[in-house]
Order: C-alpha cells, then sequence, then structure tokens
C-alpha cells in the first residue's frame, strides 16, 4: 500500500547540500516518525515520500521553495552592544533567543562581531539551500 495523508510513516533519510556536506541523518539511530498530511515536514520531503511503498528508496533533490525558503535580508539584523546583557559572551557562529516588540521568540545566529554591534541572521540555517535526501520508507502504520 502506497503511503498517503493521514498514515503515520518511519523514514530513514540523509540530507545532503550541493557540495556533498551530509546536514542530517537518522541513520544512526531510529527512523523518522511522522503523520502525513499534518505539515510536519518540510513540504517537499512529506511530498517524496506520498505515494512510496514499504521498503522502497528514493533520492530526491527539494528546492528551496519546498524546504526552508528562500534567504530573506530583512532577517539580518544588528544589534548594538549595548543592548547585550553584561553575562553573555558572544561568539561567531552562537545561536542567541531573541523576543519580537509583541513577545513572540525565535532563534538567530551571531555572523559577526565589532565593539560597537553583533550582527546575527534569522534565516533558517538552510534557507537558499537546495537539499538533496536520500530516502527509506521502513514503515508505514496505519
Amino acid at each position: 500500500m502506497p503511503a498517503k495523508n493521514g498514515d503515520t510513516v518511519l523514514v530513514h533519510y540523509t540530507g545532503t547540500l550541493d557540495d556533498g556536506t551530509m546536514f542530517d541523518s537518522s541513520r544512526e539511530g531510529d527512523p523518522l516518525e511522522s503523520v502525513l498530511g499534518q505539515n510536519m515536514l518540510i513540504p517537499g520531503f512529506e511530498d517524496a515520500i506520498l505515494g512510496m511503498e514499504e521498503g522502497d528508496t528514493k533520492k530526491v533533490t527539494i528546492q528551496p521553495d519546498q524546504a526552508y525558503g528562500d534567504r530573506v535580508d530583512e532577517l539580518i539584523l544588528t544589534l548594538p552592544r549595548d543592548e547585550v546583557p553584561p553575562h553573555m559572551k558572544p561568539e561567531v557562529g552562537m545561536l542567541v533567543q531573541l523576543a519580537t516588540d509583541d513577545g513572540e521568540e525565535f532563534e538567530a545566529t551571531i555572523t559577526a562581531i565589532t565593539d560597537e554591534a553583533l550582527t546575527l541572521d534569522a534565516n533558517h540555517p538552510l534557507a537558499g539551500e537546495p537539499l538533496t535526501f536520500e530516502l527509506e520508507l521502513v514503515g508505514i502504520k496505519k
């Protein structure tokens, strides 16, 4: 029976970038378990699983519009050093939690540090990247 919306699927995957760099894999642990059609996975990943049968394997490349979207320049932020908590020791690559004026929290990565400010990138780390996945549908729970 092919996988369809509403099915709980168990999928092993390995995700790589265009240059071959692996960014994630389930191969060292349990397969990913998700219910199809609940928008819990990136759209292109879920679409690739639909129609697969238990034991099927597939290699797909998902474009940014079906993954984490394009990079958005407006999500590059500057935080003046005087707004950095005194206990914080910022480092390039560090993830920080921020909040909007209405209290909605989000993460950003420190990309640059000067004496005057921190530069933060609130884009998803994989935004703008085509993602290639090797998929194996391990099981379907009805």
